[in-house]
């Protein structure tokens, strides 16, 4: 089993800025995939930005420039900043990781329980 605990969210104003933190513990060989997800209300969940082992990283358009994924692998953690926030950035964000089991080449995709973000205008 991977768990995946989640903090960072909150209430904020727009322009303001927000860090989500995530780290994974468990059975973990290693961690190829680790990104932010985030669902608004009455919407699909959209990947947000997404990281490699290796620290190529990925943003969805509407946060390049604002929103910054790193990783540190000792750790086995990911953290999203946010920054410039918008209140279309209002949702509920989860931590996704992709990888390998311990001792095992069985993969695992582990989510957090999600963590709430709410940018007021």
């Amino acid at each position: 089993q991977v768990q995946l605990v989640e903090s960072g969210g909150g209430l904020v104003q727009a322009g303001e800025s927000l860090r989500l933190s995530c780290a994974a513990s468990g059975s973990i060989s290693t961690i190829s995939f680790m990104g932010w997800y985030r669902q608004a209300p009455g919407k699909q969940r959209e990947l947000v930005a997404a990281i490699t082992s290796v620290g190529s990283t990925n943003y969805v358009d509407s946060v390049k420039g604002r929103f910054t994924i790193s990783r540190d692998n000792a750790k086995n953690t990911v953290t999203l900043q946010m920054s410039s926030l918008k209140p279309d950035d209002t949702g509920v964000y989860y931590c996704n990781t992709k990888g390998l089991r311990a001792g095992t080449f069985f993969p695992f995709d582990s989510w957090g329980q999600g963590t709430q973000v709410i940018v007021s205008s």
